[in-house]
């Protein structure tokens, strides 16, 4: 008899801009793999054809006239999609996916920053994901100041990059909220050395990662 895989684990980092979620990654992936384990990593908006279309329509400094609603509903097209041709997948074949943002940056920059319903965006959230939802979030948390400076060193501005301080306050404001009731988050101080903030995380991955062990000998 053929024993199915143990599902895999689905871990978003989630945070304003110039938290450093993309060295991190990097850091996760090799450390899960030196454990054995399958490891697919991928970004939202994006990680399909699909949503990497979707982004360039999103981020293009360009599209200043596209609307908070038509905003949002690119956002969870993207999501679905992403869903539905690679993280679902790559979960029931038992690999680690390690997502740069999900549904989290909805509520935080469309609802915080854009100031959309909480509610709105729950019900597109309930019709695109149901209750799917991640493992385990990092959320990497930065002095808004702080992030800026950093984004601002890595090249041009992207359509939210180019949003004023205020709105990533706001978006900040809300992924700490959430942080707070979502038991799933875990909060980094983002603002020390890079190489702490490493640690941070990895130490987070790895607790998890044997507490997965202990429930499966």
């Amino acid at each position: 008899m053929v024993t199915a895989a143990p599902r895999g684990q689905f871990i978003t980092l989630e945070g304003t801009e110039g938290v450093g979620k993309s060295s991190l990654m990097t850091a996760l992936s090799g450390w899960l793999t030196a454990q054995g384990e399958s490891v697919v990593t991928t970004r939202e908006p994006g990680g399909t054809a699909i949503g990497e279309a979707l982004r360039l329509l999103l981020l293009d400094p360009s599209n200043q006239n596209l609307s908070d609603l038509t905003e949002l509903g690119l956002m969870f097209a993207a999501r679905s999609q992403h869903v539905f041709e690679c993280i679902e997948p790559a979960l029931a074949r038992g690999d680690w996916v390690i997502c740069d943002r999900f549904t989290d940056s909805t509520y935080a920059y469309q609802g915080g920053g854009r100031g959309m319903s909480a509610a709105l965006i729950a019900q597109f959230e309930d019709l695109t994901l149901g209750d799917f939802a991640p493992n385990l979030t990092v959320l990497l948390d930065v002095p808004i100041a702080i992030g800026l400076t950093r984004a601002a060193q890595v090249g041009a501005p992207d359509r939210f990059e180019s949003e004023q301080h205020a709105f990533f306050e706001r978006a900040r404001a809300i992924f700490l909220n959430r942080a707070q009731t979502q038991k799933r988050t875990q909060i980094v101080d983002a603002s020390q050395s890079q190489s702490t903030v490493k640690q941070s995380v990895l130490s987070l991955i790895e607790q998890h990662w044997l507490s997965l062990q202990s429930d499966h000998p």
